[in-house]
């Protein structure tokens, strides 16, 4: 919403149908670990995916970095990437629902900030495959790494599209607790993002030694 009154008024500011829009949000640190801003969905799970990569020492492994497009709408770019890759892993960086703020029961969403990344049991498109959850949960348990066990979103990830291509990927996914997302401010604990990093580098190591 612009605030104008009519189309007229809309066409006057320079504005047309198809024109991107969205608010002057700035990003904001709140205390010591709190941060505030736009599009944490998902700029966080680019800056881990970069961060991982960029402190992650040699490996044995082919690594595919990929930041896909459309993932919102129907995980289009997700779908294309893998399918021109075809790994034999995928993990999905994302973003999931905080459920810690007034009026949000447990059972809707258990994930809290702080306690470290979530690790998608089961969503609305994705049964995370058993070898990927349990290589992702033993190496955050091997390595001190706090995490949490996501079931029930009704909502999905890039992993739900990765899995089912061609002959099928093992996936899992990695995402970072945030209250508000989808809305034009979110929030987030860098503790959550930062273990969320040492994870990716961590299954990544693991992947390299036992596969």
């Amino acid at each position: 919403d612009v605030g104008a009154k009519n189309l007229e008024e809309t066409k006057k500011m320079g504005i047309k149908i198809g024109d991107p829009i969205s608010f002057n949000v700035k990003y904001e640190k709140i205390g010591k670990k709190i941060v505030t801003g736009k599009a944490f969905d998902d700029r966080a799970g680019c800056a881990v995916m970069i961060e991982a990569i960029r402190k992650l020492d040699s490996s044995d492994c082919n690594i595919f970095a990929v930041g896909t497009i459309q993932e919102e709408v129907g995980l289009r770019g997700a779908g294309t990437a893998a399918f021109g890759i075809n790994p034999d892993f995928g993990i999905a960086l994302d973003v999931t629902v905080a459920g810690d703020i007034p009026g949000v029961k447990d059972f809707e969403s258990n994930i809290k900030m702080g306690k470290g990344p979530a690790l998608t049991v089961t969503d609305a498109g994705l049964v995370s495959h058993p070898k990927v959850l349990s290589l992702l949960v033993d190496v955050a348990k091997n390595n001190n790494i706090p995490y949490q066990l996501e079931t029930g979103l009704p909502g999905t990830t890039d992993a739900a599209r990765i899995s089912l291509t061609r002959q099928g990927v093992p996936s899992g996914t990695i995402s970072i607790p945030t209250r508000y997302i989808h809305s034009p401010v979110g929030m987030m604990n860098l503790d959550d993002v930062k273990n969320s990093i040492k994870l990716v580098i961590e299954a990544i190591n693991e992947i390299s030694n036992k596969y």
